[in-house]
């Protein structure tokens, strides 16, 4: 029996350690991980608890497109509530927490086929764990994915930015996505073999193209933004700003407000960039394994800066920042890197 639930478990916390370690800035700990396992776990749980008390004015036949669509739904929102906290900015982020919440929903879920149901043979067990594992755990991939762009545009509306028509598809297709694939993957009755192959590929080929869509998406994020933004501190601390493409924006809306509010911009500008620059570099020596501590002096300076950053947002008007928005841009992933940089300071 003890070999049985190996088997049936095994394949859930091989996933889970594989997107784990393709995670390349180690963004969730090891603690984290674990607990969204158990919050996997707990909506195995409510999903039990809610087909138990559906399952007696549902009919069998609405059931099997009812519950999975059921089950994705609640491993939402911990997922959502996980992308509002900004800890998925990147796409490996919403891999692994899907993977880990799903993976947390298949261990429950083998745990009682394997309690209640009928003998299993060592073979089946690893069979069904492995495949049950990949579709929990690529469907919550999916709207792991979903949620976090989601927040991710709301942040960029909130702030007066244009979201684009096509991101706004990504979203619909992956939350339609994931519980029909689910429907689909509970109603086909495939040969066994197929069924699995098509999962495996599926869940292999999103795997596969987050990593490498991740890959680029950050190297824009750290390299070509860090050096635009490096460039742009240059040219404020040599009076140069008139002459880049961000300073002639500024100058552009000088005259819709009092100097001493436009300095107040211009200031605000320059921290701005100055603690993202502080954040990214610091990511780039944790990617090249130059994470070093950051010494006293330099700690005090960016929590100074920090400190004058907020004073300066309340001083300025809702139309100051509103103006400033295509240039203060604080995307998930430069919030994360900000707090990451002032945890390490304080």
């Amino acid at each position: 029996m003890t070999v049985t639930f190996i088997a049936a478990l095994f394949p859930v916390v091989l996933y889970i350690v594989l997107v784990y370690v393709l995670d390349r800035f180690a963004l969730l700990s090891k603690v984290q991980l674990l607990v969204m396992v158990v919050l996997g776990m707990i909506t195995a749980l409510i999903c039990f608890g809610l087909f138990w008390l559906l399952d007696s004015v549902v009919s069998p036949g609405v059931s099997d497109y009812l519950y999975p669509v059921l089950e994705e739904s609640v491993k939402a929102i911990p997922l959502m509530a996980l992308a509002r906290r900004k800890k998925m900015v990147f796409f490996i982020d919403s891999i692994i927490c899907g993977a880990a919440i799903g993976g947390g929903f298949s261990i429950l879920e083998n745990i009682f086929y394997l309690v209640m149901g009928e003998p299993l043979a060592f073979g089946t067990a690893l069979f069904r764990g492995l495949e049950v594992a990949l579709i929990h755990m690529g469907c919550s991939a999916m709207v792991a994915e979903a949620c976090m762009f989601i927040v991710r545009l709301g942040s960029r509306g909130k702030v007066g930015l244009h979201v684009k028509i096509s991101d706004n598809l990504v979203v619909l297709v992956l939350l339609i996505a994931a519980p029909l694939l689910h429907v689909l993957h509970n109603n086909l009755q495939l040969n066994p073999i197929i069924q699995f192959v098509l999962i495996f590929g599926s869940m292999a080929g999103l795997l596969l193209w987050t990593y490498q869509y991740d890959a680029e998406m950050i190297n824009r994020w750290l390299d070509r933004g860090l050096d635009k933004q490096i460039a742009l501190i240059g040219a404020i601390q040599e009076g140069q700003l008139v002459d880049t493409p961000t300073g002639q924006y500024l100058m552009s809306v000088k005259d819709s407000f009092p100097a001493e509010v436009f300095f107040d911009i211009i200031c605000y500008v320059q921290l701005y960039l100055e603690l993202s620059v502080a954040s990214k570099s610091r990511y780039l020596l944790k990617e090249a394994g130059l994470d070093e501590p950051i010494q006293a002096g330099e700690k005090q300076s960016i929590l100074d800066k920090y400190s004058e950053f907020n004073i300066l947002e309340k001083r300025l008007s809702k139309s100051a920042r509103m103006a400033i928005a295509p240039v203060v841009k604080f995307y998930p992933a430069d919030r994360r890197a900000l707090d990451e940089l002032l945890f390490a300071c304080r």
